[in-house]
């Protein structure tokens, strides 16, 4: 292959990568997603290519703000910030968070590390968790570090989702938010997991679990 064919499928590739995902990936995870599709690159050439190319990362990443209500006491901090496990299903974190459009409210709680809120006091819920042999663990109260990773977790859908584009109604936000959450754990890479989706990421750990 000529150079200039080459370099001219390799802008292709990057752009492909950078629609593919609506602008939500910049020069290292495109670099990374090159490498997955047999790329040898460095992150300075794809960054170059990208300059050249007028392709830049639209997400712009907000600071995510929790509520903190009324709260008490129910369940030790099992935790204490540390998310690391030795295989799939260890741990599970949890929390609530709220988009309001067009008058409207719309909640989200992902799927079991909670912070104090009271719908993770409520006995039915205790009792659920202790039917399934499952340790209820929570966040000191006000501490949002406790349960970093599911904060996290709820900037990238605000910042990549909510933030990137106007929505016409509540239903059409539904929906795509419904994908995201499908694009992020199937399609979305991660550094921290070598470059997998979670889910990909997740089934690669069961089978060598």
């Amino acid at each position: 292959m000529k150079d200039e064919d080459k370099d001219n499928e390799i802008r292709k590739q990057i752009s492909d990568i950078f629609h593919e995902n609506k602008g939500r990936y910049g020069y290292r995870r495109i670099t990374m997603e090159m490498h997955n599709r047999g790329y040898v690159i460095n992150h300075k050439t794809v960054l170059r290519l990208m300059n050249e190319e007028k392709i830049k990362c639209m997400v712009r990443i907000k600071k995510y703000r929790s509520y903190k209500g009324e709260v008490g006491k129910v369940a030790p901090n099992l935790l204490e910030r540390d998310f690391s496990t030795s295989a799939p299903n260890e741990k599970w974190v949890t929390d609530v968070t709220k988009f309001s459009l067009f008058g409207r409210k719309l909640y989200l709680s992902p799927i079991l590390h909670s912070d104090q809120g009271w719908q993770y006091q409520h006995k039915q819920y205790q009792k659920l968790l202790k039917d399934h042999s499952i340790k209820q663990s929570m966040s000191r109260k006000s501490n949002c570090l406790d349960n970093a990773v599911i904060e996290n977790f709820f900037g990238l859908v605000k910042s990549e989702l909510l933030y990137m584009k106007e929505f016409d109604s509540m239903d059409q936000f539904k929906a795509e938010l419904i994908e995201y959450l499908d694009y992020y754990n199937n399609r979305r890479i991660k550094p921290k997991l070598k470059g997998l989706p979670p889910a990909v990421h997740r089934k690669q750990a069961l089978e060598v679990a």
